[in-house]
């Protein structure tokens, strides 16, 4: 029984997470109302077929939407190669400058 009716609850969220388009990346964020509703009724449905100390049962099904839909969202991702340019630019800019702008600011000497 717990496990037919959870199954309803899957093909509900599958549907959602295909129109909200997970293939791009970590949905995390956009996602989370639809993954409490799928909490939800998993738990609702553990809570009435008496399936609440199986644990295990729950933990397998989350587990494999995690792997399906969330793998990307630890991840850690370099920025874009623009970003970086635009970090580091201005720094080796100064360190190339400065020595220029002290040559010019440093007081001439002209009684020699």
């Amino acid at each position: 029984m717990f496990e037919s009716n959870v199954d309803n609850c899957l093909s509900d969220f599958n549907r959602s997470m295909e129109t909200e388009g997970y293939q791009a990346g970590c949905p995390w964020p956009g996602v989370k109302g639809i993954y409490n509703n799928l909490k939800i009724c998993v738990d609702d449905w553990a809570k009435v077929s008496w399936c609440q100390g199986q644990g295990s049962l729950i933990d397998k099904i989350f587990l494999k939407v995690h792997q399906k839909y969330f793998r990307q969202c630890g991840q850690v991702q370099d920025p874009p190669l623009v970003t970086v340019v635009m970090l580091i630019a201005p720094v080796v800019i100064a360190t190339l400058l400065m020595p220029a702008l002290c040559v010019k600011l440093a007081p001439s000497d002209t009684s020699l």
